[in-house]
């Protein structure tokens, strides 16, 4: 059987549209620690949901949004929890808007994109997802509640920064949109280096 990964996010990482992504200092210089966008197809669950089979698993699900997965990684790649490299502050952009499942009664057609200062770097679909949405609410629902209101990010397309060559990486001044269909919408982001703390 495969797993997918997970991690948790603090709520702390999450903005909203048009909020600034803040790269910490503690990932700076940025072409050392590679800051990567990626577009995801987001989950909101909208009752508690244990122990749900594939074939029940929409009917928990109150609608869907887009994300930005932020991901450091220098830290990311240096060990296997991913917790902190996707945790960052102010660093997880969701909406720009929540569109009801009832309005998108199959989400594996969803188109998504994400585009960095006006060039597209990912384009794909979630019909070419290693875990439909299906498969990823009964498997985290397993012997675990999803409370109301839980928040799922589903993966992301191929074309992510840190593996083109050249890589590319988000910096200061750098404008990020990540659009997915189906009503959902485009969501954009700049990006902000935190400053230095000042000397004393």
């Amino acid at each position: 059987m495969h797993f997918p990964i997970l991690f948790i996010k603090p709520v702390t990482s999450l903005i909203g549209p048009n909020a600034p992504i803040v790269v910490p200092r503690v990932a700076q210089p940025v072409e050392e620690h590679f800051p990567d966008y990626e577009v995801e197809l987001t989950i909101v669950i909208g009752k508690a949901a244990k122990n749900v089979s594939e074939a029940d698993a929409l009917d928990y699900v109150l609608g869907y949004t887009g994300a930005n997965d932020v991901s450091f990684r220098k830290h990311q790649m240096a060990v296997s929890q991913w917790g902190f490299s996707k945790g960052f502050d102010n660093t997880n952009p969701i909406g720009p808007c929540l569109v009801s499942a009832d309005a998108i009664p199959d989400p594996q057609v969803i188109p998504l994109k994400a585009v960095v200062n006006g060039q597209t770097l990912q384009d794909g679909n979630t019909s070419d997802q290693l875990f439909n949405v299906r498969q990823t609410v009964a498997f985290l629902s397993q012997g675990t509640t999803l409370e109301p209101g839980t928040i799922i990010l589903t993966g992301t397309p191929k074309g992510v920064g840190f593996v083109r060559k050249p890589p590319v990486y988000l910096k200061h001044g750098d404008e990020v949109r990540v659009s997915l269909g189906n009503g959902i919408g485009t969501l954009v982001n700049p990006v902000v280096e935190e400053e230095s703390a000042p000397k004393l």
